[in-house]
């Protein structure tokens, strides 16, 4: 893969699928929670990803369904369910070479959960979280990642979102942000026009003379 030939004044990186493998959690509790309200499978589990658990119940849920309700039991039985919670390949390795501050979670998951799977997975928090609940429109809107540049006080066009999902992606886009797909979780390969990599072996990070971050092999 051919990496960005440019540098970025900082990096935002989506959680679920960019930073933590957490396909088999997920899978259990969705199942489940679909084989409740008797939910046909396929089309839920082919929507979910990127996106915050409460619009998701919102347009799966049986009508008269509280969705409120049904997404705190819901992300709890997530926050409890770690069994089979990992870094994506080379994650923690590759955040801590990032100079602290140059980076910033950017999740649809909300903040507990959020926290509470990068622990479990051994990925270093960054100083700033921007979670489910601290925009009022989730992926695939920009919000969250514009939110996530103002935080860290830069500019989205001179910012690089990590993404892995199609309502990430298309997130980014809406931003103005340049976008890097990871696809160690995809069963598919993903048609995007942004560059793409398994994992973040086999890159680096370094400083450029003006103190912004560029990407490196190695």
């Amino acid at each position: 893969m051919t990496l960005p030939d440019r540098s970025f004044a900082a990096f935002l990186f989506d959680m679920d699928g960019t930073l933590v493998n957490s396909m088999a959690v997920v899978d259990r509790v969705w199942r489940a929670w679909a084989a409740r309200h008797c939910i046909e499978t396929d089309p839920l589990m082919a929507a979910l990803h990127g996106v915050r658990a409460i619009e998701t119940i919102r347009r799966f849920a049986p009508a008269g369904v509280d969705a409120e309700a049904e997404t705190e039991t819901l992300t709890q039985a997530e926050i409890d369910d770690i069994e089979g919670l990992a870094e994506v390949g080379g994650a923690a390795t590759f955040l801590a070479r990032i100079p602290a501050g140059r980076w910033a979670l950017v999740t649809s998951a909300p903040r507990a959960l959020a926290l509470r799977r990068l622990e479990a997975a051994g990925i270093p928090l960054p100083e700033i979280v921007i979670a489910a609940e601290d925009v009022a429109h989730g992926k695939p809107a920009p919000d969250c990642f514009l939110l996530g540049a103002e935080r860290l006080g830069v500019e989205i066009g001179d910012c690089l979102v990590w993404e892995d999902s199609p309502a990430g992606i298309a997130a980014a886009d809406a931003a103005g942000a340049a976008a890097i797909v990871i696809t160690e979780t995809h069963h598919e390969v993903m048609d995007t026009p942004h560059p793409a990599r398994a994992d973040y072996r086999g890159i680096d990070v370094e400083t450029d003379a003006n103190g912004w971050l560029r990407l490196v092999a190695r």
